[in-house]
């Protein structure tokens, strides 16, 4: 008898456990699935809640969870997106915070016989690939570093706007266009391509990745654990190892 009321007692604390497991629905920029990805098994195997990733254009994920989207998570690739939803009600309290920050780089294909060395030389070129630089935080970026350099009207009959970051990135390495605008941590992660150059930071309005537990998501609480992770020291080495710049403090 010991043995079976020891056995209902595991049984029924385990079901306990299995009760407050969630899966959480996490929204992200398209540029950080790879780190994210990395994270997810470590993230289950220390709260036991599953992780699910939207991956996308900050733009749009913001316009799905203001419309209603139950996300769990936001994790945009600009403050602006972030801005939209926190206007719209949406942001726990207490939770957002400046993650990550990234860099701007030009990319050619690996096999270029040529590549531009500067801004002056994406003149020569005949279709420049960037994220949809009216609504998509790496093509707004983009656009912003080309309208400061003078180049921006010069070079706007020759881009190609894609979807995502990671669209103008495959059109570089398909070769659909000579070269492309993405984050150095993309252009990491591809051995199609290569990088011609970096664009100055200070050229570049600076690139910051927020992150929030959102209110109107199946598992907040779990959406706060996540937020949690992101900024654990386990996390920021992830980080650190693709490519992104983290703040050398963290919450705990």
């Amino acid at each position: 008898m010991r043995h079976l009321f020891l056995l209902c007692a595991v049984s029924t604390l385990l079901s306990g456990v299995s009760a407050q497991a969630d899966t959480v629905l996490v929204f992200a920029a398209v540029s950080t699935s790879d780190a994210l990805q990395e994270l997810a098994p470590a993230f289950t195997r220390t709260t036991g809640h599953a992780v699910e990733f939207s991956l996308g254009a900050s733009s749009d994920l913001a316009r799905q969870a203001v419309a209603g989207a139950p996300a769990d998570v936001f994790l945009s690739a600009d403050t602006a997106q972030m801005d939209a939803v926190e206007k719209a009600g949406l942001v726990a309290p207490s939770t957002r915070v400046d993650l990550l920050s990234n860099r701007l780089v030009v990319v050619v294909p690996v096999d270029a016989k040529s590549a531009p060395s500067s801004p002056a030389g994406l003149r020569g070129l005949k279709r420049l690939s960037l994220a949809d630089p009216e609504a998509v935080p790496a093509g707004v970026y983009a656009k912003a570093w080309l309208v400061k350099a003078g180049l921006w009207k010069a070079l706007a009959p020759n881009l190609v706007p894609a979807l995502n970051v990671r669209a103008a990135l495959a059109a570089v390495e398909t070769g659909r266009v000579d070269a492309g605008v993405v984050y150095s941590t993309d252009a990491a992660h591809s051995k199609r391509v290569r990088v011609a150059f970096q664009v100055p930071e200070q050229d570049v309005p600076r690139i910051v990745y927020p992150a929030a537990a959102l209110t109107k998501g199946a598992a907040p609480e779990a959406g706060r654990a996540f937020v949690r992770f992101l900024q654990s020291d386990a996390a920021r080495k992830v980080f650190t190892r693709h490519g992104f710049g983290v703040p050398s403090a963290r919450a705990p």
